[in-house]
């Protein structure tokens, strides 16, 4: 490159690597250097490597020898979550009570509960998917993938916490789990293909490489560029095509025209032991540049950084298929040459990182919210503003009512119950139980470390106000919304509730506020409410706790997923609530509800609690499951039917709720 001058040619008059012959010893000499997949078959005296052993089984990789020809685009569209209950996800977790409710005693000299050394399981694992699914996907079996994953995620974060942590060793609870889904079969998608992947939908979201892994959307846990080997030309020689890129980088021109994304090559990048270099044209490199001339699709991942209230978290966004336009080299921050490649994104695609800089734009004040009737319709109850947005109509805002973040208890309501704390000093310590916190939840946190609930629970106990812990983790939902909400009108469904920030599956949204309610009293006025949450109503049941096999624990633990309280719980929101009251149903719901208690001043306080059930992209409506009623004297095994249309359009609709 000379003054301004850049040579597009240099790289496609550079010989590929791949033309080398390779040369082998003759039998006299010292074996070759073996190199086996991470996850097996191992020849004779090897073995597999953290974190690719914690499991039996191996798993033959892909025959990658075979490209699919490229699908079709999907036509625009929004996206429609998928039944999430025909996947079983146990939890192995017990509590320690007795059948009556109560807990059960634990001898004092009981200081600590050991957490179970992880052992493989003696039975063979089944993951319930077949050699088709696990070589094409879908919708659905992609999304119960993820959840397996997470879920399984989540217990051995949970596992790690209990454990006495060594200063300056970083746990990575993500590439454990991952690496017992690659090699128990837990997958799908393992046939490569340029183009689109089955099951999974522009827009989605991943907090962790491994995921993309999982569903094949990217397969390398770290290289930026995934590729596929392919006969190509006359002679029918092999050369490589690009899959998928996984970009990091942030520039100003992706706010400008995030459909455009110049690209560099990988390698040549200086670590501990070498200097920085040119970039290479091979690998991933010459695997663009051959896309480049076939002109076949390439799947983009989006890398972004975001802060999340107490550290920085990556996120990884599907933005679609892209082509690649033009490829030259030029000169990198440290002298030496970079291979470039500037990529366009296809037309008529759902929109993807385009929505993450358009909300970029927004926080930032750089262009204003389309459609804004009010900044903050909480006036400042909540620590996060809640916008109010109508794209849709004329109409300017909800029918009145006061914002509250709590539950009213009527007298006649009051539910008294001794309140004692804990003496834990600093922090309760999971394990410890003599903690009372601690002991109600059967002796583990019901969160990890980053506020994510790790299982649903008959009832969820939190630490009470009173207890002086200064770190506590158990108090999540008393901590009220972190999230950037909205309150925003449908076109079918009145007033609906979104976010602006990704939630993370499992992650705490917000507690169902208003008025605690006696049923008896309020049945005549219940059907005409439609801000009521009802307990007794009859709700799909669904599994999103992890597999007790897939962790290597005894499935005789498991406790119920089903919600219980100490009695029926109906909260009214329709003169006093929150953001919650805004919640549309779904029949495929994406958030689920789980009971929460905690004591303070000599009151047990019951709350209705809203957690992510999968990873939610921000702008996706909030819906949860309304259930229905159960007809009077209707028995056990009898159908139930809502007693409302229900428009929520997923293919799993009842045609009715409430």
């Amino acid at each position: 490159m000379e003054g301004n001058y850049i040579d597009k040619t240099r790289v496609l008059d550079i010989k590929p690597l791949r033309t080398l012959r390779p040369i082998f010893p003759s039998g006299n000499q010292a074996p070759p250097f073996v190199c086996a997949p991470p996850f097996g078959p191992f020849p004779a005296g090897f073995s597999p490597f953290y974190p690719f052993g914690s499991s039996q089984v191996n798993e033959q990789t892909p025959d990658l020898s075979q490209a699919q020809h490229q699908p079709q685009l999907p036509p625009q569209g929004q996206h429609q979550p998928q039944n999430l209950s025909e996947r079983s996800l146990a939890t192995p977790s017990r509590p320690l009570r007795s059948s009556n409710g109560d807990i059960e005693p634990v001898e004092s000299t009981l200081k600590r509960k050991t957490p179970k050394k992880r052992q493989l399981s003696t039975v063979n694992f089944e993951s319930g998917i077949s050699v088709a699914e696990r070589d094409n996907g879908n919708r659905e079996l992609v999304t119960s993938v993820l959840m397996r994953f997470d879920a399984l995620r989540r217990r051995l974060a949970q596992l790690e916490d209990a454990e006495d942590a060594v200063n300056g060793i970083i746990k990575r609870p993500d590439l454990k789990a991952g690496s017992t889904c690659m090699s128990r079969g837990v997958r799908t998608n393992t046939k490569k293909r340029p183009g689109l992947v089955p099951g999974v939908e522009i827009g989605d979201i991943f907090f962790f490489r491994f995921e993309m892994c999982l569903v094949g959307l990217h397969s390398p846990s770290m290289a930026g560029i995934d590729y596929l080997v392919i006969k190509g030309g006359d002679a029918e020689e092999e050369e490589p095509i690009a899959t998928s890129i996984v970009s990091s980088a942030y520039t100003e021109n992706d706010r400008v025209n995030p459909d455009v994304l110049v690209y560099t090559g990988q390698g040549g990048h200086a670590d501990k032991d070498k200097e920085a270099s040119d970039q290479k044209l091979e690998r991933g490199n010459l695997a663009l540049e051959k896309s480049l001339h076939r002109n076949n699709a390439v799947r983009v991942i989006r890398g972004l950084n975001l802060k999340e209230a107490t550290h920085r978290v990556k996120i990884y966004v599907y933005d679609g298929i892209y082509e690649i336009k033009e490829a030259w080299i030029e000169k990198g921050k440290s002298g030496h040459d970079t291979f470039k490649y500037k990529l366009v994104r296809a037309p008529n695609q759902p929109p993807g990182f385009a929505t993450w800089t358009e909300i970029q734009s927004w926080k930032t004040g750089k262009s204003p919210r389309r459609g804004l009737i009010l900044p903050d319709l909480t006036s400042g109850v909540e620590s996060v503003a809640v916008s109010l947005v109508n794209e849709v109509d004329s109409e300017n805002g909800p029918s009145y009512f006061t914002y509250s973040t709590t539950v009213k208890y009527s007298m006649s309501f009051q539910l008294t119950q001794p309140s004692s704390g804990c003496g834990c000093g600093n922090k309760c310590k999971p394990g410890n139980l003599e903690c009372p916190c601690i002991r109600k939840n059967g002796g583990e946190f019901p969160y990890t470390g980053n506020d994510i609930l790790v299982s649903r629970r008959p009832m969820v106990y939190e630490c009470s106000p009173s207890c002086p812990c200064l770190t506590c983790k158990s108090k999540v939902t008393q901590m009220g919304v972190k999230l950037r909400l909205e309150v925003f009108k449908t076109v079918d469904r009145g007033w609906g509730l979104r976010s602006w920030d990704p939630i993370r599956a499992g992650a705490f949204i917000c507690v169902y506020a208003g008025e605690a309610r006696d049923k008896s009293k309020v049945q005549q006025t219940m059907a005409n409410d439609d801000f009521t949450f009802d307990t007794t109503r009859v709700y799909t049941p669904f599994k999103w706790n992890y597999e007790a096999g897939l962790a290597d624990e005894d499935a005789s633990e498991e406790v119920s997923e089903e919600p219980q309280l100490p009695l029926p719980l109906i909260i009214s929101a329709k003169n006093i609530g929150n953001v919650a009251r805004f919640m549309n149903h779904s029949c495929s719901p994406n958030v689920f509800w789980q009971p929460v208690s905690y004591e303070n001043n000599g009151q047990l306080y019951l709350h209705v609690a809203f957690f992510a059930i999968s990873h939610i992209p921000p702008k996706t409506e909030l819906t949860y499951d309304y259930g229905v009623s159960r007809p009077t004297g209707a028995q056990n095994g009898n159908p139930v039917y809502g007693k409302k249309r229900c428009f929520c359009g997923t293919q799993y609709c009842r045609g009715s709720f409430g």
